[in-house]
């Protein structure tokens, strides 16, 4: 008995370390690679390794537990698995922490095995070391951004025409100042009452060389005006017409990142697309949904030319703009306006309704684009008309946006008859085309009224 107690304390402090030995080696014995797949799963929405974001940081979390309040990863296990449980059961540091983020409720993860738990914490203890952002970076530098070639190609082509367009034209109008200067020096001579000497013989020949080509020079000029007012007419067309214009914005946003590499649903941020007029701009508030729980870039696609840093730039400007303070996650109720700079514009006289084509003709939209273009076809209608946006790093315009752009679509986007209303509601319409054209005949746009100017004009 004596030589208990004279141990008693010894023994105490070596239970105690074997205990914390334990602890930490149960941690350690995870596997930080599948930890890892797990946290970017279940935990990345509330947590970062190194940063509070809705939760706490974990980076370290076991040892920070242990030191603090001298508890082992059983704790953490019992948290995860059911925070509310623990809570209720009068847990003095759970509900601390409760009340610490503002009573922010945790999710339960019952599925998680033990195994999974000791995989996420080793993972929070010793995380494998993240690939250089430069390899990252040299994955997509090296590719092509088609988008950005074919914008350019097209650009250039565009300000090549302009230029013959306008060497044409100033070539014409010389030509017929140099034959109106001609014609008044002509005039003139006629006009004078004595002719002699060197202008005698030059208003002769200049007459003669008239008299015998006149029809000739009336053809030539016929033709030259004839260019002339086709040149001006093609020029004024194309006025309004800005396909490939891409405006630089006040924040930076890549579809690219966000649609393509994130498969984020168009509809998500532009939801009045389905169901209005118009395609709002989405608030900054759609931003943050995201976004405040997504304080940096981590994703492995980088724009050639950009960095993280880049990135992360950009979304601190918007916390700036919408007044979130990081740190805090907060609100800080100070926020900055933000005018973004419109791309598609479709003119005050010129009706067009989102909802329609979204919704009533998505399914015949996106056939018919499919026909007509067999090697570049499109799973979302949005892309129809604006391109393939989940490609753009800059969101241009990718279309005409022409009167006769849109009649061409009229004219060969057949009516989806697999649509139950309009199934019936175009039952008679059908029955009189087969029997006008046969029975391959096509229910197309153009024949239920898509060209008439009411249906696109006030």
């Amino acid at each position: 008995m004596i030589s208990w107690r004279k141990h008693y304390k010894t023994v105490l402090i070596a239970v105690g370390l074997l205990l914390s030995t334990s602890a930490s080696v149960r941690a350690q014995d995870g596997d930080p690679a599948n930890g890892e797949k797990l946290f970017k799963a279940n935990c990345t929405a509330c947590h970062a390794l190194d940063k509070q974001i809705v939760g706490p940081a974990l980076g370290g979390i076991v040892e920070k537990v242990k030191t603090e309040q001298n508890l082992g990863p059983d704790w953490l296990h019992k948290w995860i698995k059911d925070n509310k449980a623990l809570r209720a059961s009068g847990d003095k540091y759970a509900n601390e922490i409760f009340e610490k983020f503002n009573k922010t409720e945790m999710l339960a993860f019952p599925s998680l095995t033990d195994k999974d738990i000791d995989d996420i914490l080793a993972y929070t203890t010793n995380p494998p070391k993240a690939p250089e952002a430069a390899d990252a970076a040299g994955e997509t530098a090296g590719g092509t951004d088609i988008n950005s070639v074919a914008a350019l190609e097209a650009a250039r082509s565009s300000a090549a025409l302009s230029k013959i367009i306008l060497t044409s034209l100033v070539v014409i109008a010389g030509l017929l100042l140099w034959l109106l200067l001609k014609l008044r020096q002509l005039v003139k001579i006629q006009q004078s009452q004595e002719l002699v000497g060197q202008e005698s013989s030059k208003a002769l020949s200049f007459a003669e060389l008239y008299e015998k080509y006149k029809y000739v020079g009336t053809g030539i000029l016929t033709i030259l005006a004839i260019f002339a007012a086709y040149g001006l007419w093609n020029w004024m067309m194309w006025i309004g017409v800005y396909k490939g214009y891409k405006p630089e914005q006040p924040i930076y946003f890549s579809h690219r990142i966000h649609a393509g590499e994130n498969k984020i649903d168009c509809q998500l941020c532009h939801s009045s697309a389905k169901y209005g007029k118009v395609s709002e701009i989405p608030s900054l508030n759609v931003c943050m949904n995201c976004h405040r729980m997504i304080p940096e870039y981590k994703g492995k696609y980088i724009e050639p030319g950009k960095d993280r840093e880049f990135y992360n730039d950009q979304i601190k400007k918007l916390y700036e703009h919408v007044g979130w303070n990081s740190d805090t996650q907060s609100y800080t109720g100070k926020t900055k306006p933000i005018q973004w700079t419109r791309i598609h514009n479709m003119p005050d006289f010129v009706y067009f309704n989102h909802s329609q084509h979204v919704v009533a003709g998505e399914n015949a939209i996106i056939e018919s684009f499919n026909k007509k273009h067999p090697n570049d076809k499109i799973d979302v209608v949005c892309k129809a008309c604006h391109g393939k946006i989940d490609t753009m790093n800059v969101v241009q315009m990718a279309n005409d946006f022409t009167m006769g752009w849109c009649i061409d679509c009229h004219r060969t986007t057949e009516i989806d008859m697999k649509n139950g209303y309009n199934k019936v509601y175009f039952k008679n319409l059908h029955d009189k085309l087969k029997k006008q054209f046969g029975s391959g005949a096509k229910i197309t746009v153009d024949a239920i009224g898509g060209l008439e100017c009411g249906k696109c004009h006030y």
